[in-house]
């Protein structure tokens, strides 16, 4: 039997195996071994899931062979209070809250979960938008995947009335008022994402007519100036520090640095680093293939010496084994790829942060930014810069000019000198 496997005391097999959960949580070891999790993290996830077990008994339920989301928000409400925890409450119900999504997972693919009460009350109308944009705005995929969770929070903070019938009562005071709250925790970049993001969506319900009225023009606008930022980049110096500071000796060390050495080598996107695929590493032509991102061009160039080495020591020495094809994946069970590019952002950000480098931006793009910097101060021409960063537009590249320091000091005036009569 599955529960066999990490406990040995019979009065613990019997108590996981007591009613009404008890049944099926011998299949949910077998499930999580399976996924490659270690012993003590299936003992942990057991253990963590007994408390929903329990709670649910004294309830006096009996298993009917389905769990709905009502009964995982009852437990919720009711746990915090009859917890005995030594730790910050938030921190007592994370790894509590980590095991119970695990155990929604795996009801979930047995069938075991009442799907249909689990789906948001915004789910149809969140799903009409982002085929709309798909089909008529001819959105990419990233940009939808932004889109959704921005829209998904809008219609969360419109509860109730998150329906194509409460959408008609939507007014302009709602949307700016749900602006102008998030825009005030937000970064500048985020704002601006939210506000297209709004202002579509708004588009979208008017031509549905689920409004009558242009309420896109009540989202705020932010005065922004083009070319206006200095591109914030990695000095040379401080990108080799953050190479060289990375630990490759552990299976996390050496999947960080083949990153880092792809970001810092091609300056491309970190979503383009996210999606690579085995097959897109072609090593009897020396060659490595990024795929197009926000509908630019797909990017061929060689393999040097130096990625070639990272990737195969990470392929070699600390890629899980499984059958998923991208390159980069996580490094704890459930092995499975990296899951947004924020989550590949993170792990740039934690690097420079662990070899002590102060940037005011740390994610994934400061790289990007380097490499462009780099190739302009070596007067290579905006065209072939261009193409190397995949823009579609030339104009797109030319906020690096302001960065190429050498450029502008052969077109500095000299100092007038005062004449003395």
């Amino acid at each position: 039997m599955g529960l066999e496997r990490v406990f040995v005391a019979s009065w613990t097999l019997r108590k996981l195996r007591s009613a009404p959960l008890g049944v099926l949580l011998d299949d949910f070891c077998e499930w999580l071994w399976k996924r490659g999790f270690g012993r003590h993290s299936i003992r942990s996830h057991l253990g963590n899931v007994s408390h929903l077990n329990a709670w649910l008994g004294e309830r006096g339920r009996q298993w009917s062979g389905c769990l709905s989301r009502k009964d995982i928000e009852g437990f919720w409400r009711a746990y915090p209070s009859r917890s005995r925890n030594r730790v910050p409450l938030e921190e007592h119900l994370k790894p509590i809250r980590h095991s119970v999504n695990r155990f929604v997972e795996f009801l979930r693919e047995k069938g075991h979960f009442d799907l249909a009460a689990s789906t948001p009350l915004y789910c149809p109308l969140l799903e009409e938008y982002l085929a709309w944009m798909r089909d008529r705005q001819h959105a990419s995929d990233g940009t939808l995947e932004v889109r959704r969770g921005s829209i998904k929070r809008f219609l969360e903070a419109l509860d109730t009335e998150a329906t194509p019938e409460g959408l008609s009562k939507l007014t302009a005071d709602d949307v700016e008022t749900f602006f102008v709250e998030r825009a005030r925790t937000m970064g500048h970049a985020a704002r601006r994402s939210l506000q297209a993001a709004l202002r579509t969506f708004l588009r979208f319900c008017l031509h549905q007519a689920y409004i009558q009225q242009r309420l896109d023009r009540a989202v705020p606008t932010l005065r922004t100036y083009k070319l206006a930022g200095v591109p914030r980049a990695l000095r040379e110096t401080q990108a080799q520090v953050v190479l060289e500071s990375v630990d490759r000796s552990t299976t996390v060390g050496r999947r960080d640095y083949a990153i880092l050495r792809l970001l810092y080598t091609y300056g491309v996107r970190g979503g383009q680093v996210r999606l690579l695929q085995l097959n897109d590493v072609r090593w009897t032509e020396d060659q490595i293939l990024f795929r197009a991102a926000k509908k630019g061009k797909d990017c061929l160039l060689p393999l040097t010496a130096e990625v070639g080495e990272s990737l195969l020591d990470y392929l070699q020495h600390g890629r899980p084994r499984c059958s998923f094809p991208q390159v980069f994946l996580t490094c704890r069970a459930p092995y499975r790829p990296l899951p947004a590019s924020s989550s590949l952002s993170q792990i740039v950000r934690r690097c420079i942060c662990a070899a002590g480098v102060d940037l005011p931006s740390r994610g994934a793009h400061v790289f990007r930014h380097a490499f462009a910097t780099r190739m302009v101060a070596e007067g290579h021409p905006f065209k072939a810069v261009a193409d190397m960063l995949g823009h579609r537009h030339l104009s797109t590249t030319f906020i690096y000019t302001k960065v190429d320091f050498n450029a502008l000091s052969q077109v500095a005036l000299p100092w007038p000198e005062e004449v003395v009569s």
